[in-house]
């Protein structure tokens, strides 16, 4: 039995699928509150619990053999800083406990390539990178890279623990709208005036999916995959999206000190007046100064990958996507 975490995520939801048509038994693990009639519920075990609640991670892990851990809140904002390490550190804690008390033959901890890169990164290979907390931005990096690192304190110390590191998914699927998805339907629907300059790495949700079976199946403990798509600007995904929905690109770039205040400004007024997701966050605006561009030939080879789809189909897809649920 796989159990999967989070599996009504934007990545989970593919994966429960890509598990399916390879006639693998799943069970999901979703939050009580998280919506999940996308998910083909007649075929799955579907379980309800936090993962804050160790005992109802132990109960969870009852006939499981694997494990993939992708319940996590990624957004880089919340109201309440501290639930970004009781969901994203500690949670992570708790699961991997659970499943290696439980004797499952490997735990997979989905990470995320936003804590791996610092100031001095200029592109390339990331598999072996290793940052310390000063190199976080912001609470949800910190939390991820805490959970990151207690996963390979355990693969060190005889674990079977693998850890994968997508870089920004893309395509259809996305009903929560995590940041990248957030910005591609603020274009679409024409909110988008200006932007902000940055080096970005897409790769298309379905084959993150692919990835994570891959890794569980070959990848050795204690190693990061790196499931890294194409590099690009963010302005060139703009024109991609732009050319789909026939709406031109942006011209004018936003100087990044006037984004960073747009992005104070927008948390101070979601922390004390909407109490809703800001439209722009620190963390956010700070990470467009860091180089995401990556080098996964290491990890294809590895794990035996096919290249990666082309933007432009994630690209087709997404906003054919969009369009169904009348986003845009």
């Amino acid at each position: 039995m796989n159990l999967i975490t989070g599996g009504g995520g934007f990545i989970g939801s593919h994966l429960v699928h890509q598990l399916l048509a390879s006639g693998e038994p799943v069970r999901v693990l979703e939050h009580p509150e998280a919506v999940v009639n996308h998910l083909p519920l007649e075929r799955i075990e579907l379980v309800r619990a936090d993962i804050r609640d160790f005992g109802a991670m132990r109960n969870m892990m009852h006939g499981c053999d694997r494990v993939y851990h992708l319940a996590a809140d990624p957004n880089l904002w919340r109201r309440n800083r501290c639930e970004f390490d009781e969901i994203n550190h500690k949670g992570t804690l708790n699961v991997m406990r659970a499943a290696l008390d439980s004797g499952v033959s490997r735990v997979l901890y989905v990470s995320t390539e936003s804590i791996l890169t610092s100031d001095e990164f200029s592109g390339g290979a990331a598999e072996s990178v290793r940052l310390g907390e000063e190199d976080m931005i912001g609470p949800y990096c910190l939390s991820k890279f805490q959970a990151e690192q207690a996963a390979f304190q355990l693969a060190e110390a005889g674990a079977p623990v693998i850890v994968c590191s997508p870089t920004l998914p893309m395509g259809p699927g996305d009903r929560n709208q995590t940041p990248p998805t957030r910005l591609s339907v603020a274009f679409c629907q024409g909110k988008i005036p200006v932007y902000l300059d940055c080096k970005l790495n897409l790769i298309d949700v379905r084959d993150v999916a692919v990835g994570l079976v891959r890794a569980m199946q070959r990848g050795r403990p204690g190693v990061r995959y790196l499931l890294a798509g194409h590099n690009c600007r963010l302005i060139e995904w703009l024109q991609i999206l732009g050319d789909i929905v026939n709406r031109p690109a942006p011209r004018w770039t936003i100087p990044y000190p006037v984004a960073l205040a747009i992005g104070w400004f927008s948390e101070l007024w979601a922390d004390h007046i909407s109490h809703r997701m800001p439209s722009a966050t620190v963390t956010g605006v700070r990470l467009t100064k860091r180089t995401m561009h990556f080098d996964p030939s290491a990890t294809y080879d590895e794990l035996g990958l096919e290249a990666p789809r082309p933007i432009e189909e994630s690209a087709r897809d997404a906003v054919s996507w969009y369009r169904k649920q009348h986003w845009i």
